[in-house]
């Protein structure tokens, strides 16, 4: 399933409601359930935001399919609440994460950087997958993004993939991780390159080059959907999907989310020891290789270039989706 959180033109919900998006259109969680519950006696019954599916997602998912197959079985299509896509505004699938923690597993992009900035490569990436929290309060999901002057300072995209924790657990080993994730989706780590890089030489962060938009969508995707693309390992599942982004249309970047280094199930792993992850949880994969502009800059692929107002800049995994975002400038 494809799960969003979308308003309608019509809608007195504020912040949007949960929907999956069955072709062209896009089927109310709430109108599906309520019929599915009054024809069946099954009761069924869950927060109208995308994040309430994900607190018990084996149960709120196995539903939403039960649910699914009636509706396609009953004819009783004209009684549920659907739109085309066309017609509604997409929200971030998860709007306000209970955390939200990115990774660094992907060997190409950190031999690269380091290579660009003339240091060996680190032999710690090799010892346990790193991570970092950020700004769980700011995410976005595809539409306009705000960016303040300093902003624009070598402003950056990150091309990135994301899960969502979809059942508590704390001490998870990574063979048994990918059983805790929800679903996937595209990430984009937007990044301000002068704000972190002057944060960074005091050997904190990134913080303030990263806090202020992390944009994830445009959809989740369960992981049913990716049953065909899956390469199982004793270390966690990988997956052959074909990762790009563009601005402007124009190709910059290209990877493939079964190179990572890390697995989700590894950094699942590291991240649950001796602390407890929750349903809701963001975490991201970290950039894949050639994944951003400060790599192609400092790999002389590209010429000083960076993100600018008015640039749109989408990020794409196949089976995920496209996450476009336009650069607008904030009213100060």
């Amino acid at each position: 399933m494809k799960l969003v959180t979308y308003e309608r033109s019509d809608s007195v919900i504020q912040g949007g409601e949960a929907g999956i998006v069955v072709g062209d259109e896009v089927i109310n969680v709430a109108s599906l359930l309520s019929q599915y519950s009054n024809a069946t006696g099954k009761h069924a019954s869950f927060s109208i935001a995308t994040l309430g599916l994900m607190q018990n997602a084996e149960v709120g998912l196995g539903t939403l399919k039960d649910a699914l197959r009636w509706l396609e079985t009953t004819g009783e299509k004209a009684t549920v609440k659907r739109n085309a896509i066309s017609d509604v505004k997409l929200y971030a699938p998860i709007q306000r994460p209970t955390s939200m923690r990115d990774g660094y597993a992907f060997r190409q992009h950190v031999e690269a950087a380091r290579r660009n900035r003339g240091v060996e490569m680190i032999p710690e990436f090799d010892k346990f997958p790193v991570f970092y929290f950020t700004n769980h309060q700011a995410v976005i999901g595809p539409g306009p993004m705000e960016v303040m002057p300093e902003h624009l300072k070598k402003l950056d995209y990150e091309l990135e993939a994301a899960i969502v924790i979809g059942k508590q657990g704390r001490n998870i080993s990574a063979k048994d991780a990918d059983s805790y994730i929800g679903g996937y989706m595209v990430m984009n780590d937007w990044s301000a390159r002068d704000l972190q890089m002057e944060e960074m030489k005091l050997s904190l962060g990134p913080a303030k080059g990263k806090d202020f938009a992390t944009a994830i969508g445009p959809w989740l995707v369960t992981k049913d959907e990716l049953e065909d693309r899956r390469i199982p390992s004793d270390q966690g599942d990988r997956y052959d999907l074909t990762m790009t982004c563009s601005i402007n249309g124009k190709e910059y970047s290209r990877g493939n989310l079964k190179d990572m280094t890390w697995t989700f199930a590894q950094i699942i792993e590291r991240a649950s020891y001796g602390v407890t992850l929750y349903p809701g949880d963001v975490i991201g994969s970290g950039t894949v290789g050639t994944g951003c502009l400060l790599e192609l800059n400092g790999s002389k692929i590209t010429d000083n270039l960076w993100v600018k107002v008015g640039d749109v800049v989408t990020c794409s995994i196949e089976r995920l989706g496209d996450l476009t975002n336009t650069v607008v400038a904030a009213k100060v």
